[in-house]
């Protein structure tokens, strides 16, 4: 979350919702799509509430929602998803659940989230680094090459 708000933060509407090419969607698709994974998964897939998703709408969108709507429908949703995993019984984690035509534990469910909003974060990071010319400072005041 905060590596989307700082890339949302620096964009203008129209590079939110700019699309490098005909094959690539824009960052305000990204977080739509993020939003909807989320809700599908952890929400529906956790929780049992209802499933309206139509996931191509998150691509098709070219909506101009700006970065602050946006922003509120990602903290919103996060509101949402804590309450959930907040009231997550261990036996959630082992039962086998379907999302999208596919079986996952609770667990294995909550991996995918994790590893979807992951792999979403780069693609909005990249675009907004290639838009912006700016090091989006992510690790800014932090040394990373102490160890042990």
């Amino acid at each position: 979350m905060p590596r989307i708000k700082n890339c949302l933060e620096r964009l203008s509407i129209d590079e939110i919702w700019t699309r490098p090419n005909d094959n690539l969607v824009s960052v305000g698709n990204l977080v739509l799509h993020l939003c909807g994974n989320v809700k599908q998964y952890i929400l529906f897939g956790l929780d049992g509430q209802p499933d309206g998703r139509v996931r191509q709408n998150e691509f098709d969108n070219t909506g101009k929602i700006s970065a602050e709507v946006l922003l509120q429908q990602l903290d919103d949703l996060m509101e949402k998803v804590t309450e959930v995993l907040d009231s997550l019984s261990p036996d959630l984690l082992t039962n086998k659940i379907t999302v999208q035509e596919m079986v996952y534990t609770g667990f294995g469910i909550l991996l995918h989230v994790v590893e979807h909003f992951s792999y979403h974060v780069g693609p909005i990071t990249w675009h907004t680094k290639l838009i912006k010319n700016v090091d989006v400072k992510y690790y800014e005041g932090k040394d990373l090459d102490i160890t042990g």
